[in-house]
């Protein structure tokens, strides 16, 4: 008995295999580009943990859910799963035997994707090794732990329809707003949401929440928006998280450049600096100040923390010493007097693989106390920005916290 299962495992081995070199190389190519295109691994991956292996906790108004396994494992991830029943997860948010997805996963903008491109993600999907591993399960009360529930939503908030180019646009300008629209779902974290967790389609790229960072107005707005952009610092900052002068990447936007947007053509990125460059205006949010220097801001405790750990990346004038990625002259995050993504940087650092050590920052978490980052944070913000904003110890500790989690 146990040679005939050793060799019925040697077959399945084998079988499995051939089905692998059996797939369209081509296919798996695309399907891997679209992948990264739509930044899968981002949400279905644990800090140390297997790609795409799920696991990744959402912290939601309703309780907090964790991303499945996408992998081809047959009993923990899609294994199982047929052409239909992929294609009807990211189309409709319905997966196998009819589950429902909640809108954490976006298939409210993946729905725009047709079949064969959907389909070029599976089989590049199942042409990776299985990786068992199951998901904790959702922790979400009563009554939103009830799945049905989301076909009311779906019926209100997902049109189910996929991406029509517009005929009176170019051919770049389309590719551009299919990739922002769809696989890219740029407006799942930069659209702000309504009171059901849908986006707010009157408000789209107007800037919205993500945990402990904000994803800021990315419509084309020349003051709150990325308007005023050269085309050539909005591919910059799509392409390698900074943009000197007007924005660099931290957070989630840093792992989205990190994991996806580096890897996409520069005919890619030039064409989604077209289309949102061509986006309707939204004036709301931070705006971007302009490059001029404080020198009456008060020296005291901030100054003093600035000067001893900031400075010799920063100098004191916000250009930056080591790496143009230092510059602070005329970011957003100096100017938003709640200070929201200058505390999560100063307790999150930026340390992406792919950039280089004079490009990394580290976490100032263990090294200064709340009142001490509070001290900085308002120091650069007064000092950088024009908003005259006031961070305080009782903020950072409430980032701190969230940071944890």
């Amino acid at each position: 008995m146990k040679t005939l299962n050793y060799a019925l495992a040697v077959l399945a081995a084998s079988f499995a295999l051939g089905a692998q070199a059996a797939a369209d190389p081509a296919l798996i190519a695309k399907g891997e580009y679209l992948t990264r295109a739509a930044d899968c691994v981002a949400c279905h991956v644990t800090p140390g943990g297997k790609p795409f292996a799920g696991g990744l906790s959402f912290k939601l108004p309703f309780g907090t859910l964790y991303s499945p396994n996408i992998t081809a494992d047959k009993e923990t991830g899609i294994g199982n799963w047929t052409d239909d029943e992929f294609v009807s997860a990211l189309q409709k948010g319905v997966g196998k035997d009819g589950k429902h997805y909640y809108p954490a996963f976006p298939y409210t903008s993946y729905t725009l994707m047709p079949r064969e491109d959907i389909l070029a993600i599976k089989a590049y999907l199942f042409s990776l090794e299985p990786i068992s591993q199951k998901p904790k399960e959702n922790d979400i009360g009563f009554p939103f732990n009830q799945r049905w529930g989301m076909f009311f939503w779906n019926a209100v908030f997902a049109d189910n329809e996929r991406f029509v180019p517009d005929s009176k646009q170019s051919e770049e300008w389309n590719r551009g707003a299919y990739l922002v629209q769809g696989p890219g779902h740029c407006g799942e974290c930069h659209t702000p949401r309504n009171i059901f967790q849908a986006m707010s389609s009157g408000k789209s790229l107007a800037g919205g929440e993500i945990g402990n960072w904000q994803a800021y107005n990315i419509s084309s707005d020349p003051k709150h928006g990325i308007g005023a952009w050269p085309q050539e610092a909005l591919v910059s900052y799509l392409s390698k998280g900074y943009a000197p002068g007007y924005g660099g990447a931290g957070g989630p936007m840093a792992d989205a450049v990190e994991h996806s947007l580096r890897f996409l053509t520069p005919a890619d990125l030039n064409a989604i600096a077209v289309y949102l460059k061509s986006t309707p205006a939204r004036s709301q949010g931070v705006p971007r100040p302009m490059v001029a220097i404080n020198d009456q801001v008060e020296k005291g405790l901030g100054h003093k923390v600035f000067t001893d750990s900031c400075v010799a990346c920063h100098r004191l004038d916000g250009t930056g010493n080591q790496s143009p990625i230092a510059t602070l002259n005329g970011l957003k995050t100096v100017n938003d007097p709640t200070g929201t993504n200058l505390m999560a940087t100063l307790l999150e650092g930026h340390t992406q693989a792919a950039m280089r050590v004079d490009q990394h920052m580290p976490d100032f978490a263990r090294n200064y106390s709340d009142t001490e980052l509070a001290a900085v944070s308002t120091y650069v913000l007064r000092r950088f920005g024009q908003s005259n904003g006031e961070v305080k110890a009782k903020d950072v500790a409430k980032s701190r916290e969230a940071s944890l989690h």
